[in-house]
């Protein structure tokens, strides 16, 4: 009897064994699975993983030359451009070309801050003005009411600084330059950023560095007329050429790229013109056009949204076009009837036989005549 009860205790725990077993294979069999299969997007299993959808490319083509940022500083411009193209896709390149005189030139709008500024420090050294606030270091925090003594403090102390770091950097090799730069790049980095705000630029208004610190690439030509236009357009073939994008954003008025706007629909692309020319070729051959000034105040970011919207209903559209082609309705309605009839393969083919035409050569009342005389 004690030897019955032991047995039945055993077959018990090991019944519950089993089915502890399948239930936790079960519960968790989701949470063995590969690591290749478990994605981000999705919350609790891979099987409920959004699949996401490829955004194309878009490059920016800038003719700094025909439309340089005049009216706007040229960072905040050149980051409200590259803002309101991300609504066409993923920007992938931003290409700048000008010649030297692009960059030295000065805009109007700059040379008179500069000029409002010089008389502001030519009343404060003769005591007639004075700041409301001080004149705050952005690198030691020293403040000064005098914004010619508060430059020289700049240029004396942390100019020299700087240039200190870099000749050190430059005369170093190996491990010991990585080490300098790792230990001043911090400060280097300070000291530009409060240099924007202070020091004048020795040429032009800085707008080569202001490019490259918003992520373009900025090439300089020669001064000889349209080689930036020849270099940026080459610069575009190579691009459509390699199949990079799938948008491209030209900054322009110039009336030369409407070949180059008309070749890139050509192969598919679509097409953006910034510009201020209202009437211009090229906002009449490209797919959507904004101006400088829908790009400064976001405009154009929101519209961009409505643009992109009609390009895909136009693309599905174009799926849903018929066309027709006589070669390719010949061969499909003469597949369809060969395949019902094989009599008709005959006629189509131009065989037929000669004793049902010698009974079509006469009239059909004759025809009708003779055989009703047959018996």
């Amino acid at each position: 009897m004690l030897n019955l009860v032991k047995s039945n205790t055993t077959l018990d725990i090991i019944q519950f064994i089993k089915k502890t077993r399948t239930t936790f294979i079960v519960c968790g069999f989701r949470h063995f699975t590969s690591a290749s299969d478990w994605h981000p997007e999705s919350s609790v299993f891979p099987s409920s993983s959004v699949k996401r959808v490829p955004r194309n490319n878009v490059g920016i083509f800038w003719d700094l030359d025909n439309k340089p940022p005049k009216s706007f500083p040229p960072y905040d411009a050149a980051i409200r451009l590259k803002k309101a193209t991300e609504e066409f896709g993923s920007v992938k390149y931003m290409i700048a070309y000008a010649n030297h005189h692009a960059f030295r030139y000065v805009p109007p709008s700059v040379r008179a801050q500069r000029g409002e500024r010089k008389a502001l420090n030519e009343l404060e050294n003769t005591g007639v003005v004075k700041p409301d606030e001080p004149y705050k270091c952005r690198v030691c925090g020293r403040r000064f009411y005098n914004n010619e003594k508060f430059i020289n403090h700049f240029k004396q102390i942390h100019e020299r600084e700087q240039m200190k770091r870099l000749n050190q950097i430059e005369s170093a090799r190996g491990k010991r330059r990585v080490n300098l730069v790792a230990k001043n790049s911090m400060k280097m980095e300070k000291f530009r950023n409060a240099a924007r705000d202070i020091l004048t630029p020795k040429v032009g208004y800085g707008l080569m560095d202001e490019l490259k610190r918003a992520g373009y690439w900025v090439g300089k030509v020669s001064d000889k007329p349209q080689a930036a236009d020849s270099a940026l357009r080459n610069h575009m073939v190579d691009v459509m050429d390699r199949r990079m994008v799938e948008c491209i954003v030209l900054v322009s008025d110039d009336s030369d790229f409407v070949e180059i706007l008309k070749e890139a629909r050509l192969r598919c692309l679509k097409t953006v013109v910034v510009g201020d020319s209202n009437d211009g070729a090229l906002k009449r051959t490209a797919d959507a056009a904004f101006s400088w000034q829908e790009i400064m105040m976001g405009k154009a970011k929101k519209e961009a949204v409505s643009v992109l919207g009609r390009w895909k209903d136009r693309d599905a559209l174009k799926r849903l076009e018929w066309s027709f082609d006589p070669e390719t309705e010949r061969e499909l309605f003469c597949s369809e009837v060969l395949s019902e009839d094989s009599d008709v393969e005959c006629l189509l083919s131009g065989e037929s036989d000669a004793s049902v035409l010698k009974k079509n050569d006469g009239a059909w009342w004759e025809l009708e005549s003779s055989d009703a005389e047959k018996p």
